[in-house]
């Protein structure tokens, strides 16, 4: 089944939905009051078959990978990229280098034009590329009209290729930084995930963040430098796809970035995040409501143990309103208008958390229901209703990360970006499927460590109610500008 396939059959089922709505009524008129209508699980219909269409893989000369997927139904293409890079790779005391690069490369102008020349151009276009930073990777996003494609590969080639990052450019970057940064004492949410963050890599590269302080010792030189290392043809991967053929997205590519050399500096990994004693800390702040989060390192996307995990996440709290965090705290309670869980796997390694979302009085409260929801997870009281409901919700929703080729080619590249099986797309499903409620609860008590979990809590402690010490000694922490 494609992606049109599977367009076409999603509407055909909501025409369908949409025509039972309206002759439903008329129809359950005319039926007799005490006439047995069937219950919608016990209905009866041939299984959907999903199969997951491919992309084509290719590798140029130079290194770079691309996998291309032809759509003709518009005439738009897009092309994405995933860069072996990420903020992890900042130098210490120059904390922001990463993510000013990847915000200059586009506003900085390049080798042959100005930064207004460009910006002109790709008004003309009317499309622009997106280049973000994240911790473990940078990513390119470009959509633009077909008949533009030379100009806008062309642009886009100066831009990853020879980028200038024009002195003013960098100046004005650099204040915005700064300024962003002043503004998130204000931003309660982000603050506390910033530094909950920063508590679970301890230790690491990946727990630096950018402060006033490293921004202001970062210059033009050190842009330069990151984009040299970083910025290879052999550390980079595309998706082409839209209104193209295979053989033109090949030329195309060899033809603007064909002659990109790769850069032959070896630059070591930062060593993988290792667990470490939990704690409870807070940050002071003057506000009615407090953010409460807390959770550990956890079971790598490599790892047997991810698919039972993902569905213990989702049950405890990542699965929305029948959850175990958002019953406990929210329906149960009434304590919290947002709580859940959260779990980012990478693929050599994980970190699971908590979250809530509530007024200050409650928070050692919902901070303590929390914590027994994921204390009774461990104890193996996941029942085989709870894991039918996960598996169904999660089956279904990961078909919808398929429904464009650009959506299918994303997906592809990012298994071979993060070095994953090479049946990790297509077999997820069936994985997930076979989970056992003995592997839930067998990982849930292994993995749920409460003497490894971070506590945090951002909110006015003059008024939490109860002392902090229940879960050990507290540690005040002063955010980093």
């Amino acid at each position: 089944m494609n992606s049109k396939t599977i367009k076409t059959s999603i509407s055909y089922i909501i025409v369908l939905l949409i025509f039972v709505l309206l002759t439903g009524v008329v129809f359950a008129a005319t039926l007799p009051a005490d006439f047995p209508l069937p219950s919608p699980d016990k209905i009866k219909y041939p299984p959907l078959h999903f199969n997951l269409p491919q992309a084509q893989r290719m590798v140029l000369e130079n290194g770079i990978v691309v996998y291309i997927m032809e759509d003709h139904e518009l005439p738009l293409i897009s092309v994405n990229a995933l860069i072996k890079t990420g903020s992890m790779y900042d130098t210490e005391g120059k904390e922001g280098v990463a993510e000013l690069t990847a915000y200059v490369m586009r506003t900085g102008g390049t080798a042959k034009l100005s930064s207004k020349e460009i910006d002109d151009r790709f008004d003309y276009i009317a499309a622009s590329p997106s280049i973000s930073m994240s911790m473990e990777s940078a990513s390119i996003d470009f959509s633009f009209l077909a008949g533009d494609l030379d100009q806008s590969l062309d642009l886009l080639a100066q831009i990853i290729i020879q980028p200038a990052f024009e002195q003013n450019k960098f100046m004005l970057a650099r204040e915005l930084k700064i300024e962003e940064l002043r503004r998130l004492k204000d931003e309660s949410q982000k603050l506390a995930f910033r530094e909950f963050n920063r508590l679970v890599y301890r230790n690491n590269p990946r727990g630096r963040f950018a402060s006033i302080k490293s921004l202001s010792n970062i210059d033009r030189d050190d842009l330069i430098n990151f984009h040299k290392q970083f910025f290879s043809p052999d550390k980079i991967m595309f998706s082409v796809t839209g209104d193209i053929d295979k053989e033109q997205a090949i030329n195309k590519i060899k033809q603007y970035f064909g002659r990109w050399k790769p850069n032959v500096q070896v630059t070591k990994t930062p060593n993988l995040p290792q667990k470490t004693n939990g704690g409870i800390y807070y940050i002071n702040k003057d506000i009615p409501q407090s953010t409460i989060i807390c959770g550990e390192l956890s079971v790598s996307k490599n790892n047997p143990d991810f698919y039972a995990f993902t569905l213990l996440d989702f049950i405890i709290g990542s699965g929305g309103f029948p959850s175990l965090i958002f019953d406990a705290v929210r329906n149960n309670e009434g304590l919290a208008y947002s709580a859940g869980s959260f779990y980012r796997a990478r693929p050599d390694y994980g970190i699971f958390g908590a979250y809530a979302l509530t007024k200050t009085q409650s928070s050692l409260k919902t901070l303590n229901l929390i914590n027994t929801v994921l204390n009774k997870a461990k104890s193996g009281i996941i029942t085989n209703k709870e894991i039918h409901w996960a598996k169904k919700s999660i089956k279904n929703g990961f078909i919808f990360s398929f429904l464009e080729p650009k959506q299918i080619a994303l997906q592809q590249m990012k298994q071979d970006f993060d070095q994953l099986p090479e049946d990790y797309l297509l077999s997820y499903r069936d994985k997930i499927e076979n989970v056992k409620t003995q592997d839930i609860n067998r990982v849930a008590a292994k993995y749920l460590d409460e003497k490894n979990r971070i506590f945090l809590i951002l909110g006015d402690t003059k008024y939490f109610g109860e002392p902090l010490n229940i879960f050990g000694k507290p540690v005040l922490i002063n955010p980093v500008d």
